[in-house]
């Protein structure tokens, strides 16, 4: 998978996640939560909506009568497990190279530090 579609699987992520917690957050919320524009938090939320992983209802008693509360469909919580799964193995694959490099890294330096030494 390309890293743009690492980022996009962790957005989607992170907003099904969000979503879940508080599911009247307004797109303005998520995109800031997010830390992307309000677009692309728009063309996110309409992604979801269009694959059946959230519905979107009106809050019947809103003042605010653009309010809607996103809610996980339970393609929506699959898909959350799935992604959620995915990333972490990324994440654990990442982390045992990072490990690997960190030890040979200590390696290398131990080896100058003792031949550097008088």
């Amino acid at each position: 998978m390309s890293d743009s579609n690492h980022l996009h699987s962790e957005t989607h992520l992170r907003a099904l996640r969000l979503l879940e917690a508080m599911p009247s957050m307004s797109q303005r919320d998520l995109a800031e939560q997010l830390g992307i524009s309000l677009g692309k938090a728009n063309f996110c939320l309409n992604a979801l909506l269009d694959r059946g992983l959230l519905t979107a209802q009106r809050f019947k008693s809103s003042k605010n009568k653009l309010g809607y509360a996103y809610l996980l469909t339970p393609a929506g919580f699959a898909e959350k497990a799935a992604l959620t799964s995915r990333f972490l193995k990324r994440k654990m694959s990442e982390y045992e190279a990072l490990k690997v490099e960190i030890e040979q890294l200590t390696a290398e330096v131990n080896t100058v530090e003792s031949t550097a030494k008088p």
